[in-house]
């Protein structure tokens, strides 16, 4: 019987603070409300409520995509270097040849 009592109390004593929360949120909610249309009311924002228009939404563009990485230098120094290492293995190009178009490509 007492395991029955306590479970009816911890019930009406849930059912009351849910129901007081409620009310609190609702009053906070209305108060906050009529803040705003003060406020926008004295901007000049809304119109009266009797009307029931609000004033239209503003639009967010997406912020444009970010532009394509542009090919790495080093991307077309290293094609060059490899090229001029092929023509060096086949013997297209001498040593001094392959040493100075390599010194050229990386600047040196």
């Amino acid at each position: 019987m007492g395991l029955l009592r306590m479970a009816t109390r911890t019930a009406v004593v849930a059912g009351t603070a849910t129901a007081v929360s409620n009310r609190v949120s609702r009053r906070q909610a209305n108060r906050w409300e009529s803040k705003e249309q003060e406020q926008a009311a004295a901007q000049g924002g809304y119109p009266p409520q009797d009307q029931g228009q609000y004033p239209p939404q503003q639009q967010y563009a997406p912020p444009p995509p970010a532009p394509a990485p542009e090919a790495a230098p080093e991307d077309s120094d290293v094609a060059k270097l490899q090229q001029l290492a092929q023509l060096h293995s086949q013997g297209v190009l001498s040593d001094e040849e392959f040493a100075a178009a390599k010194a050229k490509v990386l600047g040196i």
